[in-house]
């Protein structure tokens, strides 16, 4: 049996503090979602992605299942994790809970606090980004942001990613600093950085020691999904989870 692919999160994470992402390689799906898919949700069999997420909980020896939420592009964080809770956030302080965002392009974010009291997942589109679910994240955490670290997983590249001024204008709303997020592309077409997006509205909340954020899910199809370069295909899985040691 192929193990899962596993990246696990490239930061100074204080002990108990286990973290990374899944890629596409080492399950069983078929087809457009070949091969190691994790979602419920984008027309795979439900029993291959029930054999995926098993062999995902065995290779990381996760100490319990972990806790997917139904992803809406939102800002809402669940603090009292309950499995298929409407949300694009999770927030746990108790070891053995595993917060999970799924993502194909969109950008997983991962926090942490110096002290390992704390952990959170985000699933931030540009949507999500845009509306706040990071702040939202890090006030529900309640932790000083200047005590916590991010690492920033797989997502669309800032060369891969084109967007229309809506989107733009979204984010320069927020302020005119992220006019640095976006390039000229076409006449009403840009594009985006996700990536400097997030590193600027985390900075924005005082949060400055931010990891990641160096892979491109669009360019790369061995290891990653993208929606938007083939629409019907799987889900990685970025996990975060405090433990009592650090096997992982």
């Amino acid at each position: 049996m192929t193990d899962p692919g596993w990246m696990a999160a490239s930061w100074p994470a204080p002990p108990g503090v286990q973290a990374g992402t899944t890629t596409r390689v080492g399950g069983v799906s078929v087809g457009p979602y070949a091969s190691l898919n994790l979602a419920q949700h984008v027309g795979d069999d439900p029993a291959a992605v029930m054999e995926n997420r098993q062999r995902l909980r065995r290779c990381l020896q996760l100490p319990g299942e972990p806790l997917w939420l139904h992803q809406v592009h939102g800002v809402q964080v669940c603090t009292d994790v309950a499995p298929g809770t409407t949300a694009d956030a999770s927030v746990s302080r108790h070891a053995g809970e595993v917060c999970v965002v799924m993502t194909a392009d969109c950008l997983p974010v991962l926090l942490c606090d110096q002290q390992a009291t704390v952990v959170a997942a985000a699933h931030a589109g540009w949507r999500g980004l845009a509306a706040g679910v990071i702040p939202e994240t890090v006030k529900r955490m309640q932790v000083v942001p200047a005590h916590l670290m991010a690492w920033l997983g797989p997502a669309i590249g800032p060369r891969a990613f084109e967007v229309g001024d809506d989107v733009r204008d979204a984010f320069l709303e927020l302020g005119r600093e992220y006019q640095q997020a976006f390039a000229p592309q076409a006449a009403g077409k840009w594009w985006m950085d996700i990536y400097a997006a997030a590193r600027m509205q985390l900075a924005g909340l005082g949060i400055t020691r931010v990891y990641g954020g160096v892979h491109c899910t669009y360019e790369d199809a061995e290891r990653f999904y993208s929606y938007r370069r083939e629409r019907t295909t799987g889900r990685m899985a970025s996990l975060i989870w405090l433990s009592a040691d650090d096997t992982v």
